[in-house]
C-alpha cells in the first residue's frame, strides 16, 4: 500500500481535519493537505494532483456530496479517490453517495485502525 500519496481532508471544523490528520499520520500517512469546505477542496484540486479525498458529509457553502459530484463530474479529478466521512449512517445518504461514485464511506467516531481499512479497501480497487 503507498503511503507516499496526497491526501486532501475536507471538514468545516478545524479539530476534526487535526484528528483526521494524526490518524492519518499514525498509519503512515504524511502528505496531507486540509480545506474547510467543498469550495475551498476544489480550489486545492484544481492547483495541484491529490491522490485521496476524505471529506466529512455535513458542510457549509458545499457539502461533502455536492463535492464528489463536481469531483466526478471534472474530466482532470473524476477519477480522484473519495472517502467520505459522516456522523449519520441513513441508508439514503450511503445510497446517494454510492449513485455519485464514493469509493468508500466511514461513519464517525472511528479508530485509525478503521480508517487505514477503508483507506486499503479503496486502494486495492485502484
Amino acid at each position: 500500500m503507498d503511503k507516499q500519496i496526497k491526501v486532501l481532508v475536507v471538514d468545516d471544523f478545524a479539530t476534526m481535519r487535526k484528528v483526521i490528520r494524526n490518524l492519518l499520520k499514525q498509519i503512515g500517512y504524511e502528505n496531507i493537505l486540509e480545506a474547510e469546505d467543498g469550495i475551498s477542496a476544489l480550489k486545492v484540486l484544481k492547483s495541484q494532483k491529490v491522490d485521496l479525498i476524505i471529506s466529512d458529509w455535513n458542510m457549509p457553502n458545499m457539502t461533502g456530496l455536492e463535492l464528489l459530484k463536481a469531483v466526478r463530474a471534472d474530466e482532470d479529478l473524476k477519477s480522484t479517490l473519495f472517502l467520505m466521512v459522516t456522523a449519520e449512517a441513513l441508508q439514503d445518504n450511503v445510497i446517494a453517495a454510492v449513485k455519485a461514485g464514493v469509493n468508500n464511506y466511514i461513519v464517525k467516531p472511528f479508530t485509525a485502525e478503521v480508517l487505514n481499512e477503508k483507506i486499503a479497501k479503496i486502494l486495492e480497487k485502484m
